[in-house]
């Protein structure tokens, strides 16, 4: 692992594994049904202060992707494989996160499968997903760019439970007594 690993343009550079997710992503959407889609991205609850929260961790997010697409992968090394199977693990749980959404009625709270363990488990796996990413192309600069937006990605959570709440009511405030917003942490 290095803090700014050189930029080089290439076929083999973080940009695939990106890509990989993001089409697997967009192949689900497209097969879900439109109302899934559409609950997925409802912005309900959000203040203006947590908009412009979530648009500053927007501008780190495209510097961090910018950092990851000329990044070389690591091919060959173990931060690689590390990598590698981080985030092969992040994405199974996001697609196993997405049906475990898209299967529940829009009327109900998603409390089955991955959803018993974390309040949100879409974005935790994208978060493992992406840490995978940023070993599987050695660097901490990268890494440390994903927490710092994680933190802005905060707020958009915060507003999404405030939606949820608004909706479910005390269904959901037993939820989330319950079960802890980021996988071990209440």
């Amino acid at each position: 692992m290095e803090l700014i690993p050189a930029p080089k343009i290439g076929w083999l550079n973080g940009w695939i594994l990106i890509c990989l997710l993001y089409v697997i992503y967009g192949i689900l959407l497209w097969a879900f049904p439109k109302d899934v889609a559409a609950r997925l991205y409802d912005k309900s609850g959000r203040g203006k202060r947590q908009k412009v929260l979530i648009y500053i961790g927007g501008l780190l997010a495209v510097f961090y992707f910018v950092l990851i697409i000329f990044t070389p992968l690591k091919i060959g090394s173990t931060v690689f494989i590390v990598g590698i199977i981080l985030f092969a693990l992040g994405l199974a749980g996001f697609i196993i996160a997405l049906f475990n959404f898209k299967n529940t009625p829009p009327d109900q709270l998603v409390i089955r499968g991955l959803y018993r363990i974390s309040r949100h488990p879409q974005l935790l796996m994208f978060f493992i997903s992406f840490s995978g990413v940023c070993i599987a192309i050695g660097s901490y600069l990268a890494l440390f760019i994903q927490i710092i937006s994680l933190l802005f990605l905060h707020f958009r959570i915060l507003a999404e439970e405030k939606a949820c709440l608004e909706q479910y009511g005390d269904s959901y405030k037993e939820y989330m007594k319950s079960v802890p917003r980021y996988f071990l942490f209440f």
